[in-house]
């Protein structure tokens, strides 16, 4: 019907679908076991992490004030960005290579909306029942019990939330300092902004907005289908041996009999996202796989062969061969593997000594007696969490030395600015630009030692 054939009729009609609520089934199986393991293992790692202790210090900290990152026994300085970077390259090949080979495993497992959503299932099916009882609860007019196990449910998720928050913070700001601010209520406007904005975002996405953000705000959802190809693992249903559907017991209209699928729902009713699996490959699957363990509890009450729904490849679906190391797999592990490799070396050889110099700009060069005179600032950073004592030296010209201090105290995981008057004598050289090097080493510590190169001017 055409627009103004709808405006002749006096018809309206809505730009955008009505969300329909949707209540998951709980389901168990094989699968349902490893999602509630990577939900226990991520948790374990996110929550626990902020307070561990290492040298004194928390383990993990990314303290922005102080232009630190502290990640156990390393510490990164804002001139160890690079490091980012890499992290963040080997996270995008990591996902471009798992989806290639076996779909939205990411997304199905491990992601925070999968996780968060999960955990927010779980404490509404606790105190709201199941599918049918939830379902009932929602449809019922408002009572005292339905006050209750609504204001039960929203309290609890609204407490794990601001405890997210609080801990996502809390690897900003040292945790137990964050602990004791908020126990006493004076934490820093800052600080009280991201804990309530993390936890309305965790109580929105989780509780609330659920499929949605996969639905329509991921972008993930969107691209994948440019990184799957018919060799990809995916949820399938077996549509030829499924085919046609139908109650156990009866046959299909032309009197041939059913397939195994006794169209039961179970596969729609367990999925967070409510689509139905047997409709084809869709953008909404998560990967998740709870259609696969709600179908295989159906065929074992049957008596049927599992695996009606599973993961598989379209060419196995079509009796073809699965390629596993086809070209863009190789390229993924080719390139994943080569960045880590790289990442790894250059983390062991890192010197945890850096050196800055800065050329003394108010006065270019000037004479001393006999002698000519450059002024320099060396800034001089720790990286190590133990302090240092370093000998400076500098080298290029002959009789080229340094007046005054050339041992200097750096404290752990600090910065100290030197600065430093070298002379060479008027008659060893010409006027001009010379090319000088200057030599930073620990006393004690041989393998730290950084050179850095500079210039000599005479006028």
């Amino acid at each position: 019907m055409k627009m103004n054939d709808l405006a002749a009729s006096g018809e309206e009609r809505s730009l955008y679908e009505v969300r329909k609520a949707i209540y998951p089934r709980a389901v168990r199986g094989w699968f349902a076991a490893w999602r509630w393991a990577a939900v226990w293992a991520t948790q374990l790692v996110f929550y626990g992490g902020a307070w561990l202790t290492w040298n004194d210090r928390q383990a993990i900290l990314f303290d922005i004030v102080h232009r630190k990152f502290y990640i156990f026994g390393l510490v990164f300085w804002p001139q160890d960005v690079i490091y980012l970077s890499v992290l963040l390259i080997l996270a995008a090949l990591s996902l471009f290579l798992f989806t290639a080979v076996a779909g939205r495993l990411w997304c199905g497992y491990a992601c925070p909306q999968t996780v968060y959503t999960e955990i927010f299932l779980w404490i509404e099916r606790k105190i709201e029942g199941d599918r049918n009882a939830r379902i009932r609860l929602d449809q019922s007019g408002l009572s005292s019990r339905k006050v209750f196990l609504k204001g039960a449910k929203h309290g609890i998720w609204i407490a794990l939330s601001l405890w997210t928050g609080f801990t996502f913070v809390g690897y900003v700001t040292p945790i137990r300092e964050l602990w004791g601010e908020v126990m006493t209520l004076s934490t820093g406007p800052w600080e009280t902004f991201w804990i309530l904005f993390y936890g309305f975002a965790t109580y929105g996405n989780a509780g609330w907005m659920r499929e949605q953000v996969c639905k329509y705000m991921c972008p993930y959802a969107r691209f994948q289908s440019a990184m799957f190809d018919k060799d990809t693992l995916v949820i399938t249903y077996d549509a030829g041996r499924g085919e046609p559907r139908g109650p156990k017991g009866k046959k299909a209209p032309d009197g041939s009999a059913l397939g195994d699928c006794v169209d039961c729902g179970i596969c729609v009713q367990v999925c967070p996202t409510g689509i139905d699996i047997r409709n084809g490959l869709q953008y909404e699957c998560i990967g998740c796989a709870a259609c696969i363990d709600g179908c295989n509890q159906v065929m074992e009450k049957l008596g049927r062969p599992q695996k009606l729904i599973r993961y598989s490849t379209t060419h196995a679906m079509e009796g073809t061969p699965t390629r596993v190391l086809r070209p863009r797999v190789l390229v993924y592990s080719t390139i994943l593997l080569a960045i880590l490799a790289t990442a790894i070396v250059s983390l062991y050889l890192r010197v945890p000594l850096k050196v800055n110099v800065i050329r003394d700009r108010a006065a270019i060069s000037r004479e001393v007696g006999d002698d000519v005179e450059n002024v320099y600032r060396l800034q001089i950073m720790n990286t190590t969490e133990a302090s240092r004592v370093y000998e400076i030296r500098v080298d290029g010209l002959e009789d080229i030395h340094i007046e005054g201090e050339r041992r200097v105290e750096v404290d752990a995981t600090g910065s100290r600015i030197v600065p430093l008057r070298v002379r060479v004598e008027r008659d060893e050289v010409k006027p001009g630009t010379h090319p000088i090097e200057f030599s930073v080493r620990a006393v004690g510590a041989e393998k730290e030692s950084v050179r850095e190169k500079s210039v000599f001017i005479v006028r």
